[in-house]
């Protein structure tokens, strides 16, 4: 009895002690002080970038422009044409003028109008048709044509429009600026003899090797952008690919190098007697020119520069021709008798 008397005593203290427990303040578990709030802020994923052509594109006659307008319905949700003088009849607030203005200041302007009628007019517009900067991009692009600027765009960013160079394009590229919209901030840019329009050169492989990156300039409504097509010369006969290679203004190529380019000689190639037909100005025939095509590929010979124009021609052996066609009979009759004794 008195060792259960001693066990309810000690439970009787456990319980106690637990009581006494459950009644303190659970422990705080111990943070890292909270540090600063970052001060960079990054945008969330997938925030939509400003809109420049919003700030940027002037709107001009041919523009097309759409306005969505809380509580006006004459006007809201339909296409309104920028006329030849540069504006737009709109109903209820009549004429306004949208030449010249950007987007945002359109909207600024329909708003004001609107106050006429609405407490807080809210107005959003969108250009739908660009019309009124065409920029005309012909020569060695792979799209040349009339191409509208639709904000502003760089020399690189209208050839680009344009589909790119083609490979046949030379590296010079030719600019022609009305005057109205200023001269061509570049050196060497000259007015034409009318005095109309600003005229000037921009080498396109400085810009795109950025050895001149201040001549990428800003194209303006009506440019003209022309890319000649590259000087050639043309490399025929027996090679393994025939046809034109450019030469580029600063560039050279040798016969060597042409030849190369082409794929190298095929082995019915008369590598002594290769010649270049060159262009003499004002004549219809061309000079001929000697080539020894084995002596300059063993070093005995000084190989020999091409210039725009020349043809140079590789001829055919009529002796290793016929050689080639005897050995192809050959080995043409090898098979067949080889194949003959193998299935008979």
């Amino acid at each position: 009895m008195k060792r259960f008397g001693n066990c309810l005593e000690v439970g009787w203290v456990l319980l106690m002690a637990g009581a006494a427990v459950a009644q303190q303040p659970a422990a705080s578990v111990i943070q890292p002080a909270a540090q600063p709030a970052a001060s960079v802020t990054l945008p969330a994923a997938g925030a939509p970038q400003p809109d420049q052509t919003r700030i940027t594109y002037l709107l001009g006659p041919d523009d097309t422009v759409t306005i969505h307008a809380v509580n006006a319905p004459d006007i809201s949700e339909k296409a309104f044409r920028v006329d030849a003088t540069g504006e737009i009849k709109l109903p209820m607030i009549g004429r306004v003028r949208a030449g010249g203005l950007t987007v945002d200041q359109l909207e600024t302007e329909i708003a004001t109008r609107l106050k006429v009628y609405l407490v807080e007019p809210e107005v959003n517009i969108g250009i739908t048709e660009f019309r009124s900067q065409p920029v005309s991009v012909v020569g060695a692009v792979a799209t040349p044509g009339v191409h509208q600027l639709e904000g502003q765009k760089t020399l690189v960013e209208m050839l680009a429009m344009a589909g790119g160079l083609r490979q046949d394009a030379g590296p010079i590229v030719k600019l022609t600026r009305r005057l109205e919209f200023g001269r061509i901030p570049l050196p060497g840019a000259v007015d034409d003899p009318t005095h109309q329009y600003s005229i000037a050169e921009v080498n396109l492989k400085s810009v795109m090797d950025a050895k001149n990156p201040e001549f990428n300039i800003a194209i303006r409504p009506h440019d003209v952008i022309s890319v000649p097509h590259a000087e050639v010369i043309y490399v025929i006969g027996e090679v393994n690919h025939a046809g034109a290679l450019p030469l580029n203004e600063g560039d050279s190529l040798s016969v060597l190098e042409a030849v190369s380019s082409s794929g190298g000689t095929l082995h019915t190639a008369a590598m002594s007697h290769a010649r270049i037909l060159r262009p003499v100005p004002g004549q219809q025939k061309r000079a001929e020119v000697a080539v020894d095509l084995k002596k300059i590929m063993a070093g005995q010979s000084e190989d020999i520069p091409l210039l725009a124009g020349d043809v140079l021609v590789v001829p055919g052996s009529t002796g290793k021709h016929a050689v080639y066609r005897a050995l192809e009979a050959a080995v043409t009759a090898g098979t067949f008798i080889a194949s003959y004794g193998v299935y008979h």
